[in-house]
């Protein structure tokens, strides 16, 4: 957690070595009036990854498991390579354990949810639904307990929107067949100390990880957070868009494959995704993630001096005193009375590109449109200052 002024230390240890990271995007790079503020929709491409793709499509591009000749083995061993990969970029030392390659997050959960948990599913069974996360980690487990006719009950959170262990673990019982839950809350930034589920959860509970703002932007232990599936997107990771991953444990239940026929995987894409951990483990997720997290607190510091602006979660978090800076890299806020998306357009005219709408966000998450900020290894203090001082022209 950043405290007192920990912030601006970070900042100031990490500059030559951000500098040189932003280098490396070629998009960021291009468009040096642009500050893109919007990485929790989906992050820009380092050259790596890019190079690694373009190197693949000129000369080892060949469909994977259908063919004999070298350049089909090539690409069947790659895949194999990138399943090996990303278990131990999960410190996953496993050998029950899964991968599965999917189109994204959302492809993913749903997966999980009707063709693992929902055949599993009998009467008198509920499952925990985190019904103020992202909709993609609450729709698929409403769809699988509807189909069986089963008790969804509403994970508890806390007044600093971090799930209420004491609270769940009143809630587990015998029938208790799964807990769905969030690594980094796409709102409210916070990590939702997924840590502390499995003892609230007791042994027997598989937990499911929507790991959408997590995977690639610090660092995820699958052996310290004791989880049964981690479900996450490439395209937010430094990948490319349309791939992602299911890791399943295989620990309790019976191990995880998918339903239904499947047909060629995205090749291209899980280059990239190889390419992305091999850029991510090089240039460190654990100074990418302090680097986001400084950032994040240089900006709630500022919009807490700032009369007109309320920043969404929660509220102990904001000032530069703070003992409990824990937002990695993304900022949620409403001016008291110019209009979210008003205040998107306005803020784009001036270069700064953020996403102003309701991300998403399920039922008893926020009601009205926000604006957010999300960050990453590119993001400068230049931008965020920038960001302040256009917001500031607006304070009333």
């Amino acid at each position: 957690m950043i405290g007192v002024g920990e912030h601006t230390d970070t900042i100031r240890e990490l500059l030559p070595w951000q500098a040189g990271v932003r280098a490396q995007f070629p998009q960021i790079v291009a468009h040096p009036g642009v500050a893109y503020l919007d990485s929790a929709a989906t992050s820009q491409k380092p050259q790596a990854v890019l190079d690694a793709v373009m190197d693949y499509l000129t000369t080892g591009n060949a469909n994977a498991a259908r063919g004999t000749y070298p350049w089909a083995n090539r690409t069947t061993a790659l895949i194999d390579r990138t399943r090996d990969q990303l278990r131990s970029f999960l410190g996953d030392a496993s050998a029950r354990s899964g991968v599965h390659f999917v189109g994204g997050t959302t492809d993913g959960l749903r997966a999980v949810a009707l063709d693992w948990l929902a055949p599993q599913l009998r009467d008198g069974d509920e499952i925990i639904v985190p019904f103020a996360d992202h909709s993609a980690n609450i729709e698929p487990w409403v769809e699988a307990a509807r189909r069986a006719r089963v008790r969804v009950r509403a994970m508890p959170y806390d007044e600093a929107h971090d799930y209420d262990t004491d609270r769940l673990r009143a809630m587990i019982g015998p029938r208790t067949r799964l807990i769905a839950a969030t690594h980094v809350h796409h709102v409210y930034g916070n990590d939702m100390n997924v840590h502390r589920l499995r003892a609230a959860a007791g042994p027997e509970v598989p937990i499911c990880l929507d790991a959408a703002q997590g995977f690639g932007h610090l660092p995820l232990s699958v052996a310290a957070l004791d989880v049964d599936f981690v479900v996450f997107s490439g395209h937010k990771a430094m990948a490319l868009p349309g791939v992602g991953a299911i890791w399943a444990a295989n620990r309790r239940g019976p191990a995880f494959e998918p339903g239904g026929w499947h047909g060629s995987p995205n090749t291209s894409g899980i280059v990239s995704l190889s390419a992305a951990m091999d850029w991510l483990d090089r240039t460190g997720l654990d100074r990418i993630s302090r680097w986001s997290r400084a950032l994040g607190a240089r900006l709630t510091d500022g919009l807490d001096r700032l009369d007109s602006y309320a920043v969404l979660g929660c509220q102990s978090s904001l000032s530069a005193g703070s003992a409990v800076q824990r937002r990695q890299g993304i900022v949620t806020f409403r001016h008291r009375e110019i209009s979210s998306n008003d205040l998107g357009f306005i803020l784009e005219s001036d270069g700064l590109l953020v996403r102003a709408d309701g991300h998403c966000q399920g039922d008893q998450g926020e009601k009205a449109s926000s604006v957010r900020v999300s960050l990453h290894a590119y993001s400068t203090v230049e931008e965020v200052d920038r960001l302040l001082d256009a917001l500031a022209a607006l304070d009333r």
